[in-house]
């Protein structure tokens, strides 16, 4: 009788079965718990550096970070708010902590259906763990979905997902935005947790096409009969034209807010960092993990940042995270008595070296 040998290898949470020269991968569907505390250790911040970013007017509100570099320098996008609505700008910085602002990139119109709200998310930005942070363009253009609505106020009427483009990255210009809504809680097809308003959206490249397309979309909504804020997911062949991906959120606490998913890739496994609100007192940075952007395995450990100082008091939350030269830098939106800013936690003590 021939002899049959099998070898079960654990690869970082991917289980590779080998039949002498057979060799079979056997994606689990969720992250066991050595594998989540693994992706823990790795992406924890404790260190809180500070604030490194707020406008010169503190009666004016920032907001959102997304970080990303080009020709040796980093960028970060992000909105204030100022009474009438969200406006997206850009600032620039040689270190992660020292920041220049640019200027506006999305701006107010008039009687357009975005016209008091543009808070924008610069799309395919390079998603690996440590790597580059480019952003990556298609069709020879740079790509952004933004929180769109004509109602002035703070997230108020109906948001929906607007589509932006630029051939300039790096410049305080403003990018093209006479689209229609890509995505509006009004849709026919729109579902019982996104038929009310959707908020932030982040648009990444699948180069392993998970969902059997190369554009992912995460973002958070909420419905007319729940009241509380999920992360859902679309999906696209061309940028320009997405449709809801799944039947259910992909995140959701059934109540209070999980929302702004960024996605990072480490080894193999999807990590995305969110935010929770509500669903336990205040609102504090979280954590899933996957191994096809589909399946998401949550963090029951503790939050990966929270309100402990004067500046985020009130609020840590909206998180942006990259891992640069063997530091982790997890930029987040402290509410406090400093007003809405940017704030930075680090995985090492930054402080003493850059006071």
């Amino acid at each position: 009788m021939k002899k049959v040998c099998f070898l079960l290898v654990l690869v970082f949470g991917t289980i590779s079965l080998k039949s002498c020269n057979v060799t079979k991968r056997l994606t689990p569907k969720y992250v066991s718990q050595e594998v989540m505390e693994k992706v823990y250790n790795e992406i924890k911040t404790p260190y809180k550096y500070g604030i490194v970013l707020q406008h010169p007017d503190t009666s004016k509100m920032v907001d959102s970070p997304t970080i990303f570099r080009k020709n040796n320098l980093w960028y970060m996008t992000y909105i204030v708010f100022d009474g009438r609505g969200y406006e997206t700008w850009l600032s620039e910085s040689k270190d992660l902590l020292n920041w220049k602002s640019k200027g506006k990139i999305l701006s107010f119109t008039e009687n357009t259906w975005d016209a008091n709200q543009k808070a924008g998310y610069v799309s395919l930005v390079d998603i690996k763990w440590g790597g580059d942070y480019t952003v990556e363009k298609y069709d020879d253009k740079y790509w952004m979905t933004y929180l769109g609505g004509n109602t002035a106020g703070y997230e108020s009427g109906t948001l929906k997902i607007g589509l932006a483009k630029s051939p300039f990255l790096t410049k305080a210009q403003a990018w093209y935005t006479n689209n229609a809504p890509i995505m509006s809680p009004d849709d026919k097809n729109s579902r019982w947790f996104d038929n009310k308003t959707i908020y932030k959206s982040l648009a990444i490249r699948d180069a392993q096409k998970h969902t059997g397309h190369p554009f992912v979309m995460f973002y958070n909504a909420k419905g007319n009969k729940t009241e509380y804020e999920s992360i859902a997911m679309a999906v696209s062949d061309n940028m320009r034209e997405w449709e809801r991906f799944g039947d259910k959120p992909v995140i959701t606490k059934g109540k209070g807010i999980s929302g702004d998913a960024q996605i990072a890739k480490y080894n193999d496994v999807y990590i995305m960092f969110y935010f929770g609100a509500f669903w336990k007192p205040g609102a504090f940075e979280r954590f899933a993990c996957s191994y096809d952007l589909i399946n998401w395995t949550d963090w029951t450990g503790n939050d990966l940042i929270a309100p402990s100082e004067e500046y985020d008091a009130v609020y840590a939350h909206k998180p942006w995270v990259i891992k640069w030269k063997g530091v982790v830098y997890h930029f987040y939106n402290a509410v406090g008595n400093n007003g809405r800013v940017i704030a930075l936690a680090t995985s090492i003590d930054l402080r003493n070296e850059h006071p």
